[in-house]
């Protein structure tokens, strides 16, 4: 089987040649792993590391915007390239830990679901999320269950992972964070099951390059919206 890791950057110069080292790392024991990195329109030192790291032979694709777009324009750029039998999205900065991929992966190699989500918030409370962010999470997942009947318990989480076949049988539109919604609304209205592993998180600051902001959120809840009623 192969993996297909999908790395969407946007001006991560301070991480990405990190993330791309430990995700070369990480073992999986027959499995083999496809790098792809989705450059969506960096305008910092993040294009030449990336090159340097392909040069290297530590990425197998990579695909470059003109300018930015989003993170959902980024992976939807991805999935073009994907050859993989499974696929998994991984953020290029240091806030999720590539050697957990194998519990991701795990219940897929067994047959028992088509898509993981890696939940920050099924093991045991985080205290070093910010408040805010935290219950605007709990929100919008709550939201994502109430429209679909789901069950999950962090719906914005970024380690999702697939059968191939599964993501592509979803027509994504997205360009944004939204993305997150889009893909867990069209999965669910499916009849898809997602199966949730617990996950560690590190997470950054603003200052430290966290990008998302409050506009997200609005947009995530009219995504949910939308593709509920609409």
């Amino acid at each position: 089987m192969k993996l297909s890791i999908i790395i969407p950057v946007y001006n991560e110069e301070s991480t990405i040649a990190e993330v791309i080292d430990l995700v070369n790392g990480v073992h999986l024991g027959d499995i083999e792993k496809e790098i792809i990195v989705a450059d969506d329109g960096c305008t910092d030192q993040s294009p030449q590391i990336i090159e340097k790291a392909n040069e290297a032979g530590s990425t197998t694709k990579i695909h470059t915007s003109m300018i930015n777009l989003g993170k959902g324009a980024a992976i939807r750029f991805g999935l073009e390239y994907v050859t993989g039998d499974m696929v998994i999205i991984q953020d290029a900065d240091l806030e999720l830990n590539p050697n957990e991929y194998i519990q991701l992966i795990q219940p897929i190699i067994e047959g028992k679901t088509d898509v993981v989500y890696g939940s920050r918030f099924a093991r045991r409370p985080i205290t070093n999320i910010p408040l805010f962010r935290k219950v605007a999470n709990r929100f919008l997942t709550g939201l994502s269950n109430l429209l679909y009947r789901g069950n999950l318990t962090d719906m914005e989480t970024a380690y999702k992972v697939f059968r191939t076949k599964v993501i592509k049988s979803i027509t994504l539109r997205s360009v944004g964070f939204d993305i997150e919604a889009e893909i867990t609304a069209k999965l669910l209205k499916s009849g898809h099951s997602i199966l949730e592993v617990p996950i560690s998180y590190t997470p950054r600051t603003v200052h430290e390059g966290k990008k998302i902001s409050w506009i997200d959120g609005v947009e995530t809840i009219y995504t949910l919206l939308k593709y509920r009623f609409f």
